[in-house]
């Protein structure tokens, strides 16, 4: 069985969600092989899914949206990179098609471009969406500003409407555009706690507490990391390329080295924007959540309401964030109570069920909670 999975380049969320699932296909299935079409770096997807089944091809077929940095997007940019690929659509749906049945793939899995969802179609292959909001409900929000986006809305929708199964995750909007869907628990694996090998690493005690800056970008001014490293009661990660050279509690780590889920699992507090990934793996590894807001993204009300229910989260405003001023909310997140409410996870082995077919589906998951 080949199956072909379909990964916007938008953010690592998307990837690491789509690495778990694909995971755990290896797992129950280990003869299946799997295409994995992405704009994502190849060596960050490998880092995670690397067995010989498994095939890497870099191509793109969504924009998503085109950031400043980790918080702040660029809209206008974001609707010249979309309206340019929806002019290639022709192009990239001939492509594929051809793609699809050169190597006579079975199924498409999507998370969450829609090309390629529309090529399955056109060539009878069954198309399966994962994910947790659509690109075409993501857009349609700036349509009334900018009328321009009306075309690349309905061309997502017309594509979503096709697929055969949306594999919705936890975090969702209602992702109307989807005929047919499976609600599914959270995608996500816990990390393991490195904590005294990172402490070795940079010469540093395991006894302060631990901050991860979940950022693959971060405007820091001189002024603003001033007033972090004289926070001398945290020790401050980043994940490279995010680093800021020879200042004593910043400390940034190569993810060849440590794994990102264990790098956060190592950790006492995450700071972050609200994101799927980053949510997912701070509930799986129980980590307080100080978290900024986010302009011109719709999912950003979706994502604050899950961390009010399933996370020890604190609000940071994002000027605070950009000051550097971050300290009083690292204390208040570390002194949260509780979560309202636990979220099951189990996710990645019903949907690499779902994609397998009948005889992978009547399998109990291996790890549903």
């Amino acid at each position: 069985m080949k199956i072909a999975y379909y990964i916007t380049a938008h953010g690592y969320g998307h990837g690491t969600r789509s690495c778990d699932i694909i995971a755990a296909i290896n797992r129950l299935a280990p003869d299946a092989e799997v295409f994995i079409v992405s704009d994502l770096p190849e060596d960050f997807l490998r880092a995670r899914i690397s067995g010989p089944q498994n095939h890497f091809r870099k191509c793109a077929f969504d924009s998503g949206m085109f950031q400043l940095d980790s918080v702040r997007v660029n809209l206008a940019r974001s609707l010249a990179e979309a309206a340019a690929i929806q002019s290639r659509r022709p192009e990239l749906l001939a492509q594929e098609r051809d793609f699809l049945r050169r190597e006579k793939i079975a199924v498409v899995a999507a998370d969450i471009p829609a090309i390629p969802l529309e090529a399955a179609k056109l060539e009878k292959i069954r198309a399966v969406a994962v994910g947790n909001f659509g690109w075409d409900w993501i857009y349609e929000d700036f349509v009334a500003r900018e009328p321009r986006w009306r075309s690349v809305v309905e061309s997502f929708r017309r594509a979503y409407s096709q697929t055969d199964l949306l594999l919705k995750l936890p975090f969702a909007e209602p992702m109307a555009a989807f005929p047919r869907q499976k609600q599914i628990p959270l995608v996500s694996s816990p990390g393991k706690n490195r904590r005294d090998e990172i402490a070795k690493l940079f010469g540093i005690s395991p006894a302060k507490p631990w901050a991860l800056l979940s950022f693959t970008s971060l405007d820091w001014t001189d002024a603003a990391l001033a007033r972090v490293t004289q926070m001398t009661g945290f020790e401050f990660f980043t994940v490279m390329p995010l680093e800021w050279p020879e200042r004593k509690n910043l400390h940034a780590v190569d993810r060849h080295a440590v794994p990102f889920g264990d790098v956060l699992a190592s950790a006492d507090v995450v700071v972050s924007k609200p994101g799927y990934g980053i949510l997912s793996e701070c509930v799986v590894n129980d980590k307080p959540f100080v978290y900024v807001e986010r302009a011109d993204f719709r999912e950003y009300p979706v994502l604050e309401a899950a961390i009010k229910r399933h996370l020890r989260g604190v609000h940071m405003p994002s000027q605070k964030l950009y000051a550097g001023d971050i300290e009083e909310f690292l204390h208040a997140a570390l002194l949260a109570p509780p979560p309202a409410e636990r979220i099951p996870a189990g996710g990645a082995e019903i949907a690499a069920a779902e994609l397998l077919g009948p005889a992978a589906r009547s399998a109990p998951p291996a790890n549903f909670q």
